[in-house]
């Protein structure tokens, strides 16, 4: 326990955790039911091309989302760019501009512009008027994030999408088993992408897919995915290499089989945040809609500096104590390189929230004792703000 401001590692003392806590460590699963699969897939010599983990994988995704089709990928980025291959997407994409890097990058990659929108300031997500703004006869699609897994506002976004005679689709990436207005994520828009690299709660090694009821577009898809060719090893026209493996398929099911343990655990990590956290002046916990399905696995503050304490003292704070959180997503994207330069218009709750935002560490090496030494940690740094701003600076100056 801290007693002084000098006992906090970032001044010289011992760190609070041994071992550094992690946003989001994997979620194995069984190693038994992953080794087996495993051993599966090499008696069968079938490694790649569509095996049957990874058809059992697509059922069993589109089955949890509630839509008709899964198209499984090698990553999410390559996700992304499948459905904007075959959507048709030219010219400009909008694009909220806090979302992780991959999000334009898999656009920008392509040859199409992202054009940056403002959020809403209370959740982050796109703003509807804002994205309205953006549109311009040169947009032909808009890209939605569902970010740090709590669902923006679909339905406006759709009527938007709908009256401008734009494709909607939206990066899931985070979002895996949440709802919206009682809808699983997923069915949104024309297609919605997840992740499921190691750091999600369902992850695959690396993987990624897109979701759709739309059966032509999921076809269009899963040509481009291999080469072009369809089931006939026809070449339909140009495409990728973007296919899942099979060993990424069975990483993936077992990860699968494995989430609602990985929820629960999740969910008394954030309810111990909710408690620990609530009365620390100048630390706002973003909530979750009680309302919703979630799965709780990014547990995400803002910073007022107001306290004497800005995001990023707090969290060197915190990572001398071991406890290793994220900047999700800071800067914004439209203040990223390949796009700052670029004339944009002013976005500034995107830019006051990616100045506040961390990512607390979460996931199943996380338990409930050690998020309550986490809260302790944040409690002890905001009370001894004036003191901790001046040493700590002397101290990271060298």
């Amino acid at each position: 326990m801290k007693l002084r401001a000098a006992d906090l590692a970032v001044l010289g003392g011992p760190p609070e955790f041994p071992q550094p806590l992690y946003v989001g460590r994997p979620n194995v699963g069984d190693t038994t039911r992953l080794f087996t699969r495993l051993e599966g897939a090499l008696a069968r010599n079938w490694l790649t091309n569509g095996g049957p983990l990874v058809r059992e994988f697509e059922r069993r995704v589109a089955e949890a989302v509630g839509v008709r089709h899964c198209v499984a990928t090698c990553n999410g980025t390559a996700a992304l760019q499948l459905v904007a291959r075959a959507i048709g997407m030219r010219g400009e994409v909008v694009v909220p501009a806090l979302t992780f890097a991959a999000t334009p990058h898999a656009l920008e990659w392509l040859g199409l512009r992202p054009v940056f929108c403002d959020v809403d300031p209370r959740t982050g997500n796109a703003d509807a008027a804002s994205v309205a703004a953006a549109i311009t006869p040169r947009t032909s699609a808009i890209l939605a994030v569902h970010l740090w897994g709590r669902p923006c506002a679909a339905d406006e976004l759709e009527a938007l999408a709908d009256r401008h005679g734009l494709p909607l689709v939206f990066d899931a990436a985070q979002a895996f088993g949440a709802t919206y207005l009682g809808r699983p994520v997923g069915g949104f828009g024309a297609a919605e992408v997840f992740s499921f690299h190691a750091t999600k709660v369902v992850n695959a090694f690396e993987g990624g897919c897109v979701v759709t009821d739309d059966a032509d577009l999921a076809e269009r898809m899963r040509a481009m995915c291999n080469f072009g060719m369809n089931g006939s090893r026809e070449v339909l026209g140009p495409g990728t290499n973007a296919k899942m493996s099979e060993a990424s398929a069975a990483m993936g099911l077992t990860s699968l089989e494995a989430y609602g343990g990985s929820v629960a655990g999740n969910l008394a990590s954030h309810r111990r945040y909710t408690r620990e956290l609530a009365g620390i002046e100048g630390i706002r916990q973003l909530r979750f809609d009680d309302r919703e399905r979630n799965n709780y696995h990014y547990e995400v503050i803002a910073v007022d500096p107001s306290v004497g304490l800005d995001r990023d003292t707090l969290a060197e704070v915190l990572t001398a104590e071991n406890v290793i959180v994220q900047k999700y997503f800071s800067p914004g994207c439209h203040r990223l390189p390949p796009y700052r330069d670029r004339a944009q218009v002013s976005l500034p709750h995107a830019d006051a929230l990616a100045a506040r935002v961390l990512a607390l560490p979460t996931g199943p090496s996380v338990s409930t004792e050690d998020v309550r030494r986490i809260c302790d940690l944040i409690r002890f740094a905001v009370a001894h703000a004036p003191t901790l701003a001046n040493r700590a600076e002397a101290y990271l100056a060298g």
